[in-house]
């Protein structure tokens, strides 16, 4: 599934809650449902810097794919990351980079989230960009 389906495909999910407090907690409760993260990468390595919250990430490059994994310690910022997360894993870094990702605004989850996790979250964003450019192949490098 392409990055513009998945936009659309999450939208439409969210969109069909109506109550923003019920769309919220949809959101929270799937993060909730996720499978943990490994402990080996709960270290400082995989911390995502900027939240108060602890946050992981761990991004791995597979096949031309990107696939990325997080965590915290706070059931908000599990449910936004690991839905950030699941947003873009699978997807090769030329469509990452090129995505438009406002979709957590479009459907208000944005709304719910106090200054430092909007920051924290917009940091994690920030490192699945660094990361995949770090993996756009040489041959790709000033197409556009």
């Amino acid at each position: 599934m392409t990055l513009a389906e998945k936009k659309h495909s999450l939208i439409a999910e969210l969109s069909a809650i109506r109550d923003p407090q019920h769309r919220f907690a949809h959101v929270i409760a799937k993060g909730c449902n996720r499978p943990p993260l490994n402990p080996d990468y709960k270290v400082d390595e995989f911390k995502v810097e900027g939240c108060l919250a602890s946050l992981w990430f761990v991004p791995v490059y597979m096949n031309g794919k990107c696939h990325f994994q997080s965590d915290s310690d706070s059931a908000i910022v599990r449910g936004v990351a690991g839905l950030i997360c699941e947003f873009y894993s699978g997807s090769s870094p030329a469509e990452i980079l090129a995505a438009n990702t406002s979709f957590l605004q479009d459907v208000g989850v944005n709304q719910h989230l106090t200054q430092n996790r909007k920051n924290g979250l917009g940091r994690l964003e920030e490192k699945i960009k660094e990361f995949t450019r770090s993996h756009i192949p040489p041959e790709t490098v000033g197409i556009s």
